[in-house]
């Protein structure tokens, strides 16, 4: 009998391995970096880094030969340097890009914003245009006590033609007062 090897048969190929690269969660990332690019900006980090170096410089120049790990011209520390400023470039530019994208979404939702206030303007404007077109057609207070005082004016003047005038030879007719 033949035996089994663990890593298949030898008359098939094998199927190509894929490599399995560690998953992360961007945005967490993305977090993480314009944390990093936040606190680098800041004197406080200017401060600190300034203090390492100067730290770094007096150690390598005034501690004994045997102590030094650096000597003068500091290559290790312009390798440290270097290293960091490789890693920070990126991590900028992640956050950068991250705050570009929101500034993005934020000025189309102002644009969207400002859309719907224009309409909700001119639709405002719309409405005051009709109602100053309707108030000119309403009659305003002046206007009904004109037409009243002349409407009691033909009044009077109706019931005065009405009423004939009663002369001294006409016998008076009680009937006439009803």
């Amino acid at each position: 009998m033949s035996e089994h090897r663990a890593g298949g048969r030898l008359d098939q190929p094998r199927e190509p391995r894929r490599i399995r690269l560690p998953r992360f969660n961007p945005e967490a990332f993305g977090q993480w970096s314009e944390a990093i690019a936040r606190y680098m900006g800041t004197a406080k980090f200017l401060v600190y880094m300034s203090v390492v170096i100067l730290l770094w410089i007096a150690w390598n120049t005034l501690a004994p030969a045997s102590l030094r790990f650096d000597p003068y011209t500091f290559t290790f520390l312009t390798l440290v340097l270097s290293l960091q400023a490789s890693y920070a470039a990126p991590l900028i530019l992640l956050a950068q890009n991250r705050q570009a994208d929101r500034d993005r979404l934020g000025l189309e939702e102002d644009r969207r914003r400002a859309e719907m206030q224009k309409a909700d303007t001119e639709y405002l404007a719309r409405e005051i245009a009709a109602l100053r077109i309707a108030l000119g057609e309403v009659a305003t207070r002046d206007f009904i006590r004109s037409e009243l005082a002349r409407l009691a004016d033909e009044l009077v003047e109706m019931q005065r033609r009405r009423t004939p005038v009663r002369t001294l030879r006409e016998p008076y007719d009680e009937r006439d007062s009803d």
